[in-house]
């Protein structure tokens, strides 16, 4: 047997459909504020801030005045200056030539490969050139020199980086392979290439040293500041570093830019390899000095240590336990630890 829906009559007499028990638009409309209220209130909200924005222009006169007696530092003028946000998208571009088909919406063939990086190179190039241009006027102008050919030099020294791209990408591949051998958690290259935040700061690394070595202006460090914002990791572009160079995990990493690191390094999250304690006047007495460690060949450094220096040298094949610090020179084949601590357990509410 079937039950049948009931129909009401309303108010005026008409039949109602059946009733299903949800709240019909009608219902959720009447629940609604009117909407003159609305806007009535909008209006009120507008009209208190206006006072507030009438006392801006007294911040910015300020700010003005503490510009125009060198109080602060500014931009402004005549001289150029590269663009942030250029330089990051020849980050990106370099990563889309360097790894091709992981970065690129274009799906990539055998077919189309030569004409995609012949296009990505060539845009890569006079991006370049462009920026390093900016950056060599931008110094011009900051110590007055006399005129250096800045866009010749702008040319010349992208073209040159470009040259190294094939370089780059053939170490790169070390990078990776060292990653796989060096982290059984990782599944293959496309995890390593898409994921791993140390690979991305060693490929930016690697294009920003480039520069770094040409005498570059200011690029070189936007640049792996950009990577240290990203992925935690702090490498300095004037840092040398050799082959099948490994960061697991990474975040708190920091590479000096005096520092000299071997072939076949292994370094965990929070290694520093930084400088001992530096005058006030460091930034320029200090500026053309070793201030950073060496560390050899097949080296392995664990988490949270630290070493310090420009004469403290890691001998190769040695092993840094975590959480050291060392500012001396250990020999090759030694292995850096801590003596075990002694642990306390007792019962909760009991004293030790």
């Amino acid at each position: 047997m079937t039950k049948t829906k009931t129909r009401t009559k309303n108010k005026t007499g008409k039949i109602s459909p059946p009733s299903s028990g949800l709240r019909t638009p009608d219902y959720r409309l009447s629940q609604m504020k009117p909407l003159k209220n609305i806007q009535q209130k909008c209006v009120e909200d507008a009209t208190e801030a206006g006072p507030l924005f009438n006392r801006i222009p007294a911040v910015v006169k300020k700010l003005v005045d503490t510009c125009n007696h060198h109080q602060c530092f500014d931009h402004i003028g005549s001289a150029p200056i590269p663009t942030h946000e250029a330089v990051v998208e020849i980050i990106h571009r370099a990563r889309r030539i360097l790894f091709p088909g992981y970065f690129s919406q274009a799906s990539l063939s055998p077919a189309n490969l030569e004409y995609y990086l012949g296009q990505e190179t060539s845009q890569l190039f006079e991006d370049l050139a462009g920026q390093i241009t900016l950056a060599v006027q931008h110094e011009c102008f900051q110590i007055q020199q006399s005129c250096t050919n800045c866009r010749d030099q702008g040319l010349d020294k992208a073209m040159t980086v470009i040259e190294t791209l094939p370089d780059i990408s053939r170490i790169l591949a070390l990078d990776i392979k060292a990653a796989l051998d060096g982290d059984p958690a990782a599944k293959g290259s496309d995890e390593v290439i898409f994921s791993y935040p140390g690979l991305l700061a060693i490929s930016v690394y690697r294009l920003a040293h480039q520069l770094f070595k040409l005498e570059v202006p200011v690029i070189p460090r936007i640049m792996t500041e950009y990577a240290h914002s990203l992925t935690g990791i702090d490498i300095h572009p004037g840092a040398t570093i050799g082959r099948e160079f490994f960061i697991d995990h990474g975040t708190g990493v920091v590479v000096g830019e005096t520092t000299i690191i071997g072939d076949r390094v292994r370094i965990y999250q929070g290694v520093t390899l930084g400088a001992l304690s530096l005058p006030r006047d460091a930034g320029r007495k200090m500026r053309d000095t070793r201030r950073h460690p060496t560390i050899e060949d097949d080296v392995i450094i664990y988490a949270n240590s630290t070493i310090l220096g420009g004469e403290t040298v890691i001998g190769a094949r040695s092993v840094v336990g975590g959480n050291i610090w060392i500012t001396e020179s250990v020999p090759p084949d030694t292995r850096v630890i801590l003596k075990k601590p002694e642990l306390i357990y007792s019962e909760k509410g009991r004293k030790a």
